[in-house]
């Protein structure tokens, strides 16, 4: 029950970052396209990330964690990109400054929402 109360939260944060954020935008059927997205960015964020703050923690460490934002920017992009690609949701990032707004809307809208709704005990 959680894995699906999570998955929704995810969509409902792309679907708040596609609402603030000029450059992001969504065709065809919305909620399609944010369900689909919601379980490419958890898989991503799962598989990929990992890799990529192994392989950068250096630069993280030089600056103290500010290259998280850049990873999880790029994460974003990578996800949306597979979305469009391979799947054809019309998920649109445009660019890597879209993507880096948009990543942070997502990360303050879930964890708000985590906190809300999931209870941890």
């Amino acid at each position: 029950m959680k894995l699906i109360l999570r998955w929704l939260i995810i969509a409902v944060s792309l679907f708040v970052a596609a609402w603030i954020i000029p450059g992001i935008m969504v065709e065809g059927d919305a909620w399609v396209a944010y369900s689909l997205m919601a379980i490419i960015l958890g898989l991503v964020n799962a598989l990929v990330r990992p890799i990529l703050k192994f392989l950068s923690c250096g630069f993280i460490l030089i600056t103290l964690g500010l290259f998280v934002f850049v990873i999880n920017a790029g994460t974003f992009l990578l996800s949306a990109q597979i979305a469009q690609n391979w799947f054809g949701v019309g998920y649109y990032v445009d660019g890597f400054g879209a993507a880096l707004l948009g990543s942070i809307v997502v990360s303050i809208v879930t964890v708000i929402l985590s906190k809300i709704l999931i209870n941890e005990e």
